[in-house]
């Protein structure tokens, strides 16, 4: 009994001390809020105490966290399937994977078939509302630039590819694209070393009726009128085109950048036995290209008229850097056409350029500077060179 009544004296004695000195306001969670406020009380003590010069000394020699650490990338494109567009996915791969193994940031491809999806694909991204994210988007075309916008609005940085949305590209980290005059520039250069004169006549095989083919139109005639250079050098005034030289090039029209619609007007065209006295064939794609080959190479062409154009010794342009295009320039195809030619090149816009994107947005999160404009130059790919680019 004695036990007992000393047990319960010393129990009040707690709760009496406890009152008056433990700072609980009552109630029956008062005590577990009592402990919780000591615990962190007592740790942010621990990690603030103060030096004799004055300074935080956890603060000072706390560890700085990597700029962007923890950030995740989402890289959005169009499906991995076949021509340009398709490779874009196949190398946002091989970067992604890259980027995942170096450790510092995460990276995922999400790939659209349409723009309806990729616009849902982003809407989906915005709704989830995590935190350090980061997008690179190849938008599928200009219809994209409200799902944009809400990347913009939700404060997520984004890196833009290839088809650059001027509504919404004042906003992006970076847009990184290909130099479509450039293109245009390349061959023009390219066309002249081989001895083209002012006047002469050239065929342009045009990609279809977007500000892709204005540009590479408008870099052919810019180099030859000696308003552009490319590679550092401009044309000679000797060689330089006037505004009634350019009335010999003829436009294609719309090609849709489709071979099977460049063979069908090459062999139109050469129906026509004058034509196979044109030298020059700029065609503003690979893809082109290649249809002015199989037209060559099929037999939808007539034999003299065929032997007439390759005893002229013609020129033939691309752009891109198609596998099969540059099996030609290596000498591995289409070989008879080919030694036929004074000249095959292939001005490079590479898929591979996505990885110079997301390559962009790491070095945003990294801290590094970032150039909003990125155009990537074009240079000259021949049967010279030709082991020293990608294809696709």
């Amino acid at each position: 009994m004695k036990k007992k009544l000393v047990s319960m004296l010393m129990a009040l004695a707690v709760v009496a001390t406890c009152t008056t000195g433990c700072g609980g306001s009552g109630g029956s969670d008062s005590g577990a809020a009592a402990e919780s406020s000591t615990e962190v009380s007592s740790t942010e003590v621990s990690s603030t105490e103060v030096s004799s010069d004055g300074e935080d000394s956890a603060q000072e020699n706390a560890p700085e966290e990597a700029a962007g650490a923890g950030k995740h990338i989402y890289v959005l494109t169009a499906p991995e399937d076949h021509g340009w567009t398709g490779s874009v996915a196949k190398f946002a791969k091989e970067k992604i994977e890259e980027v995942n193994g170096a450790g510092t940031y995460e990276a995922e491809l999400i790939t659209s078939a349409t723009a309806a999806e990729q616009i849902t694909n982003i809407e989906d991204i915005i709704s989830r509302g995590e935190s350090d994210i980061a997008v690179v988007i190849q938008p599928i075309d200009d219809t994209v630039q409200s799902a944009i916008q809400g990347l913009v609005d939700a404060n997520i940085p984004y890196v833009a590819f290839d088809r650059i949305i001027d509504g919404v590209a004042s906003s992006a980290v970076a847009n990184v694209k290909g130099d479509n005059e450039g293109i245009g520039m390349g061959a023009a250069a390219y066309y002249v070393s081989l001895g083209m004169k002012p006047g002469d006549k050239v065929y342009v095989y045009q990609g279809d009726t977007s500000s892709v083919t204005t540009l590479r139109d408008q870099g052919f005639t810019k180099y030859l009128t000696g308003e552009a250079e490319f590679a550092g050098s401009k044309i000679d005034d000797s060689l330089k085109w006037s505004e009634a030289d350019l009335a010999s090039i003829t436009y294609s029209g719309a090609m849709n950048w489709s071979r099977s619609d460049t063979k069908t007007s090459f062999e139109s065209l050469m129906g026509d036995k004058s034509n196979a006295e044109i030298k020059w064939f700029y065609a503003e794609d690979d893809e082109l290209a290649m249809g002015i080959f199989e037209a060559l190479n099929g037999g939808g062409i007539d034999d003299a008229t065929k032997e007439a154009f390759l005893a002229n010794q013609p020129a033939i342009s691309g752009c891109g850097g198609l596998e099969e295009f540059y099996a030609i320039l290596r000498g591995e195809s289409y070989a008879d056409i080919a030694g036929s030619c004074c000249g095959l090149v292939s001005v490079t816009y590479s898929p591979s350029m996505i990885q110079t994107a997301i390559q962009d947005m790491v070095d945003y999160l990294d801290g590094k500077e970032v150039t909003q404009d990125h155009v990537i130059a074009c240079e000259n790919v021949t049967a010279e060179n030709v082991s020293e680019y990608p294809s696709f």
